[in-house]
Formats: structure tokens, sequence, C-alpha cells
């Protein structure tokens, strides 16, 4: 059940920014770089995009959080 919810409002949130009429934001190409962005951890720490400046890769994972 908790599938179908997450698909639905997926389709949803997509349906809306269609239906909104604005052009898409151009493709990123190289070397364009990612805006600086925080995001909490699962910890509750404030973690910022530019923590990580200098390193190879980063690799942002999204998922839902079941409390």
């Amino acid at each position: 059940m908790k599938t179908i919810t997450l698909i639905f409002c997926t389709i949803v949130l997509l349906a809306g920014c269609a239906s909104t009429g604005q052009a898409p934001a151009p493709s990123p190409e190289a070397p364009d770089y990612a805006p600086d962005f925080s995001l909490v951890d699962v910890s509750g720490n404030e973690v910022r995009l530019s923590d990580f400046k200098g390193q190879k890769n980063v690799v942002l994972v999204i998922y839902a959080r079941h409390d």
C-alpha cells in the first residue's frame, strides 16, 4: 500500500510541475556545478554540499524514513 501511495504522489507531483507551463531548467553541462544547499542527515546534523568541496564525488541518496 505504501508503494502505491508513493507512486501516486510522485505522479501527482510530476503532473503538477508539468501543468505550470514553465519551460524546464536547462540541463547542466560540464563544468557546471551544483548550487550549494543544506540538508539534515539521519542524525539530525545539518550538512552542506560545500562541506565536501575538493573531494572527488558526492552521491545524494534520498529515501523514505519510517519512524
